[in-house]
């Protein structure tokens, strides 16, 4: 018997090893089995590093979602996030959309480190942060899919592209959609990956102005359900208060489901950016209801928009670098 027992052994690794050995990119761009030879065990590590990460912090998960869209929304999917402030560099990390908001910096220092002991400046750090996202999102009950690899880092940033490319809580429909569509990306994307936010937290100061002071005339936003508003004031006062955590998705914050577009249609979006997805655009309005109804859609077409968002300007190539240590360039 222990013949046939190897044979099927044999011919089951077979059926895996085209995974890492029959695929490679004819164009230069992207493919997910980039470190199949270089680093075979570099997702295992990332994927190891965020679980311990979730586990200790469910919060986490939505905190390392949200850098690689604020990564790659600003100069592409480059990295270009994680530096600090050093000579030539002004880190966007001090930007309007990432002050006192961006986190989960430590967890990829963490992965970086494991990462270098591993394969020495090998996996670059903006692919670490499109792994990071996709783990989050899986370990939060969200769907998987396989992320295109080969990114190198950028050795800038950029302080003012972070503050005017990344769309605001306080933005109108038509401001958002326009900077996805600079990025490429469509108003599919935009209602599919605005569904992120059914896990995570926003402060108080990105939400007040629909408490009090939506239209500049001293009432709330009308599209804001009153009795969610009223609970809302409870903890987010006309003043003070700034940094106080509210969840985007109050039915399940920390599972990832389509639960944010029933609250939408509820009126009970937290921020004016969820809010005008449901108020502002028919066609919005009819991805938010299909989404509402169908998590099995919703989960598609976010894991289709997450690949699109994730080729947005990528460094290939000789361009850009691996860094050592993603706080700074090599």
């Amino acid at each position: 018997m222990a013949q046939p027992v190897s044979l099927f052994i044999f011919i089951a690794l077979l059926a895996f090893a085209p995974i890492c050995f029959s695929f490679k990119s004819n164009d230069g761009n992207l493919y997910p089995q980039y470190y199949c030879k270089s680093c075979p065990r570099a997702q295992e590590i990332v994927k190891s590093v965020v679980a311990k990460a979730v586990a200790k912090e469910a919060r986490m998960a939505a905190s390392l979602l949200r850098l690689h869209f604020h990564d790659c929304f600003v100069k592409g999917c480059d990295a270009s996030l994680l530096l600090d402030s050093s000579k030539g560099i002004v880190t966007e990390k001090g930007s309007n959309p990432n002050r006192n908001s961006a986190r989960g910096f430590e967890v990829l220092d963490e992965i970086k480190s494991a990462l270098e002991k591993e394969c020495p400046q090998t996996v670059s750090c903006a692919d670490i942060l499109a792994l990071a996202a996709r783990d989050s999102t899986v370990l939060a009950g969200g769907p998987s899919w396989e992320v295109p690899l080969g990114r190198r880092d950028s050795r800038s940033a950029s302080l003012s592209g972070s503050n005017n490319d990344i769309p605001a809580p306080n933005d109108t429909f038509d401001s958002i959609l326009s900077k996805f569509k600079r990025q490429g990306l469509d108003l599919v994307d935009l209602v599919a990956l605005s569904g992120s936010h059914t896990i995570g937290n926003s402060r108080c100061t990105s939400f007040r102005q629909r408490l009090y002071n939506q239209s500049g005339n001293n009432k709330p936003d009308s599209t804001l359900d009153e009795s969610y508003a009223a609970q809302l004031r409870n903890r987010c006062p006309k003043s003070g208060g700034d940094q106080n955590l509210f969840f985007l998705d109050f039915t399940s914050p920390t599972k990832f489901d389509n639960s944010y577009f029933k609250l939408l249609l509820a009126s009970k979006g937290l921020l004016n950016s969820d809010q005008v997805l449901a108020t502002n655009s028919q066609a919005s309005l009819a991805l938010v209801k299909q989404y509402a109804e169908d998590n099995a859609l919703f989960f598609e077409h976010f894991a289709k928009s997450m690949v699109k968002m994730g080729n947005i300007s990528p460094l290939i190539g000789s361009n850009g670098e691996i860094r050592k240590n993603c706080r700074k360039i090599n």
